[in-house]
């Protein structure tokens, strides 16, 4: 009996132990794969899931009509080579089959695919902007490109480039060093971003946001299989619409033609910038050509700098233009009666030291007027010293000068006003009377960019208040074309000076046009110009750089009608004194709302006829010569 009872004693013991056993490993077993598991199957999945990018479609630019695109995106493939499924036993040969396919140097794609890559299962990028016929070929001939794999990748086309290269700018892959800075900002490894112009000022609007496609790998990291339904769609970047004028844009380019310098036509009562000229441009639709490294190299070491935006980042002396801020000046400070009379006989003794009128003759007396419509450095010489340099760079600085306007543009440079605490500080020497003088007719250290001149002009004609360049007008959904943001002037600076100064100003530019230095080239009919030519030293002989800053029309009681033109010609193309002469022919094609070759057909200009019959002669010379 007692072992009867014994043996059942450790039958239940068993059984209890068994039990609590099962018990304890079902509690970790449901612990696991119940309470833990969502933890386990999300880290199986992070180890055994890869991320794609599916680009977004990047935005389109439109000019302020919104009726054409400038940019948009045309569809393009990258090349694509997985590594590790490369057989390595033919790994060279495939190597140049697909560089001779690609069209790049066999150096080029082993560069791009190290030895220390040959073990991945990840897709690394060989070319972008491949031809959809290149494509096919690769896919007829799978079998001898194992490992070769493509994707859509959209390229960038400049349907109108010539001048608007500058603003537009162009797009590019992302660099390592970009990558550093902009990684924590969305931006990937294979991202293209802006680098230059609108492109890159508003890329964060234009690039979208890509979407992701995931797929399955083994532990050697190879591509098992998809998740469409978990993949994440793209979503594509907003539109553009920019202040350009494309049809002022185009009869700047031509007014300029083959001359380093700049056009900047902006409305003084917004801001807006109707049309923004360098020359000379570049095509950014050569960067997406087999020949793209050679072009950016060959554009980037053209001693014309055909990259560089010369109405924003490159700064000139002012020279007589410089005047419209001196004579603001001088009426503001009543430094002497308007109607006094200064003598201009051809030069001024200063000190040990003759200052020379830019006529050898003189001008004879001439008071306010007269002296800002006759340009007289003689006058001027007179004004800037009794005002001072104190006094002039107050109303320099007054009118914005020495400072960037703040344009919606990258690398705007701000000039520069210069103070005898400057000159004592950097070149070690003081201020003398001369420099004042050099600086009073828009010479000598003062530096100013085509746009800065453009808010001079500004100012006086809105009688104080300049209101920030800008060239984004409205962002606009992709797909619904709603607009989502729109930009507002923003007001920049109110000057103390009395309306009454800029109104006097304003009359004695408009005397430039009708009695002065521009009478004989601004004989548009078709509105009334105000403004002020310029003729700067540069160092060369018989060069000189040829401003001309103007607005129209003159007297209005719609101030939105106005519009400011400055034209800047560098000393380095033959003297002509081409900046009034091409502001003629913008004047009269922005208000007679005609082309460029309307607009000389319609003035008939002599010094435009003159070009043509050298250009005829020219012509007749070589077909004799050939």
């Amino acid at each position: 009996m007692n072992g009867e009872q014994e043996a059942r004693a450790r039958a239940i013991a068993l059984a209890v132990f068994i039990s609590a056993a099962f018990f304890v490993l079902a509690s970790q077993l449901f612990f696991l794969q119940v309470i833990r598991g969502w933890e386990y199957k999300r880290q199986a999945r992070a180890v055994t899931r890869r991320e794609l990018p599916i680009p977004a479609q990047r935005g389109e630019i439109f000019d302020r009509r919104n009726d054409f695109p400038l940019v948009v995106n045309q569809d393009s493939f990258a090349v694509d080579l997985m590594p590790a499924e490369v057989p390595a036993a033919s790994r060279t040969q495939v190597l140049e089959r697909l560089a001779q396919v690609l069209g790049l140097p066999t150096e080029e794609v082993h560069k791009r695919v190290p030895e220390k890559y040959y073990h991945l299962y990840q897709p690394i990028e060989i070319k972008g902007g491949v031809a959809f016929e290149t494509i096919a070929y690769l896919a007829e001939h799978l079998s001898d490109f194992p490992g070769v794999t493509w994707h859509n990748k959209p390229i960038r086309n400049y349907l109108v480039p010539g001048s608007l290269a500058h603003l537009l700018g162009y797009v590019g892959d992302i660099t390592r060093e970009e990558i550093q800075i902009l990684y924590n900002q969305g931006y990937a490894f294979g991202s293209v971003l802006g680098k230059s112009g609108v492109e890159k000022q508003y890329d964060r609007l234009l690039r979208g946001k890509d979407g992701k496609r995931f797929q399955m790998v083994d532990v050697t990291e190879k591509y098992l299989a998809k998740r469409p339904d978990e993949d994440i769609p793209p979503e594509p970047g907003n539109n553009l619409v920019l202040t350009i004028d494309r049809r002022i844009q185009l009869l700047c380019e031509k007014a300029l033609g083959p001359r380093i310098g700049s056009v900047v036509v902006l409305k003084p009562s917004s801001g807006e910038v109707l049309a923004l000229v360098s020359y000379p441009y570049f095509d950014p639709n050569l960067f997406f050509t087999p020949a793209a490294t050679e072009e950016f190299n060959r554009l980037s070491l053209d001693p014309s700098f055909p990259f560089l935006n010369r109405a924003i980042q490159s700064v000139y002396p002012p020279a007589s233009a410089f005047k419209m801020v001196v004579s603001t000046a001088l009426v503001e400070e009543e430094a002497f009666p308007l109607t006094r009379k200064v003598l201009c006989t051809g030069q001024i003794q200063y000190g040990d030291r003759v200052f020379r009128c830019w006529r050898k003759t003189g001008h004879g007396p001439l008071d306010f007027f007269g002296g800002l419509a006759q340009s007289c450095d003689v006058y001027f010489y007179t004004v800037g010293d009794l005002l001072g340099v104190e006094r002039l760079s107050y109303y320099a600085r007054d009118f914005g000068l020495g400072q960037p306007t703040g344009i919606d543009l990258p690398g705007e440079v701000g000039g520069f006003v210069p103070t005898p605490e400057w000159k004592e500080k950097v070149h070690h020497m003081k201020w003398l009377g001369g420099d004042t003088l050099n600086m009073s007719i828009g010479q000598g250290y003062m530096a100013v960019s085509p746009l800065q001149m453009a808010n001079v002009v500004a100012l006086i004609a809105n009688e104080g208040r300049v209101y920030r360049p800008n060239v984004l007008l409205q962002v606009r959904d992709a797909a619904s074309g709603a607009v989502l943001q729109r930009a507002s002037p923003e007001l920049l600076h109110v000057s103390a000076v009395r309306r009454e100064t800029f109104q006097t100003v304003q009359q004695a530019m408009r005397q430039v046009i009708t009695e002065g230095t521009a009478n004989v080239v601004i004989t548009t009919k078709a509105v009334e110009v105000a403004g002020k030519t310029g003729t700067g030293e540069a160092g060369f002989e018989e060069q000189w750089h040829s401003w001309f800053a103007a607005y129209a029309p003159y007297q209005t009681e719609r101030p939105e009608e106005r519009v400011v033109v400055v034209v800047m010609v560098e000393a380095v193309n033959t003297w002509e004194w081409w900046a009034p002469k091409a502001a003629d022919v913008i004047f009269q094609g922005i208000f007679a709302k005609q082309t460029f070759e309307e607009a000389v057909e319609t003035l008939r200009p002599w010094w435009y006829l003159e070009e043509r019959r050298k250009e005829a002669a020219r012509v007749s010379t070589d077909e004799e010569i050939r």
